[in-house]
């Protein structure tokens, strides 16, 4: 789509939001948040203007997991242009549904987020001094996908509780898998050794895992120190309490900025060129 800034559109504002994430999901305490908090129900800690009121101070004070989350940019959208503005305070009528809407377009921004990178990844392909020749044909679809997500997140509240947003994730899904193989290029019929795995707590420190299928992974807490994670598929992987002091993530896919903040890392860590190193990462 012309025109279309994701590094806008799919990063969330807080400012400009009514403070959904903090009101529509629900959590249990655990080691992600000190509490137990309804969904519906305003976190304790949400002020009057939308704001967290202990922002700040989130890790110190048990809520990493809200300190990770990241809406893509969902919350802006149902605010500003779904809504028209209004907000769930203002106007109580609204507030079921537009609690239940910021659940769908959460997921549709997601589709949106791994979609811009894979068309960015696909023109890289396309325009190199030896382009696949899967590559032109897999933007063309990829352009086609990217442009009927965007446009569904622009309907009405009605329309968007309507979206099978299972079958959206399948078919965007298919395409993100093509896209891997295209940049890994690893033998399609060899069976990865890592993909689904439960590696939670597993020790992979120095592990060779560059260019791996790391899809759906449970890292949760895995000693990663050290890893070779070069263009590594990331899509889904759960990195929660994952060390990954001095590992290399240059060139890795599909990794959201919510998977890096939800890990432990230090100065020597190395990022995709598009990750912000987390402030808590020492």
């Amino acid at each position: 789509m012309t025109g279309y800034d994701t590094g806008t559109r799919l990063r969330a504002d807080c400012a400009r939001c009514a403070g959904l994430c903090c009101v529509a999901p629900a959590f249990l305490a655990s080691s992600d948040f000190a509490i137990n908090k309804p969904a519906g129900k305003p976190c304790p800690s949400l002020q009057p203007d939308f704001r967290c009121g202990i922002h700040e101070q989130l890790r110190t004070r048990g809520f990493s997991g809200c300190a990770a989350f990241d809406c893509l940019g969902a919350g802006q959208q149902v605010t500003q242009v779904t809504f028209s503005g209004r907000d769930w305070r203002s106007h109580p009528e609204l507030a079921r549904q537009m609690f239940d809407v910021f659940a769908v377009m959460r997921q549709v921004h997601e589709v949106l987020w791994y979609l811009a990178e894979a068309r960015s990844r696909t023109r890289d392909l396309a325009c190199g001094p030896a382009p696949p020749p899967a590559a032109e044909p897999l933007a063309v679809l990829l352009d086609e996908a990217f442009d009927h997500a965007d446009e569904l997140t622009r309907r009405r509240p009605a329309d968007l509780m309507e979206i099978d947003v299972a079958g959206l994730r399948r078919d965007v899904g298919e395409l993100l898998r093509r896209v891997s193989v295209l940049v890994r290029t690893p033998d399609e019929r060899a069976p990865s050794p890592w993909r689904g795995r439960d590696l939670a707590g597993a020790d992979l420190r120095d592990t060779n895992l560059a260019r791996a299928d790391l899809r759906g992974t449970a890292l949760i807490g895995a000693d990663l120190r050290r890893a070779d994670l070069r263009l590594a598929d990331l899509l889904g992987a759960d990195l929660r309490g994952a060390d990954l002091s001095g590992a290399d993530l240059t060139g890795s896919l599909f990794l959201l900025q919510s998977q890096v903040d939800s890990a432990r890392g230090d100065a020597t860590t190395r990022l995709p060129a598009a990750r912000d190193r987390p402030p808590h990462w020492v």
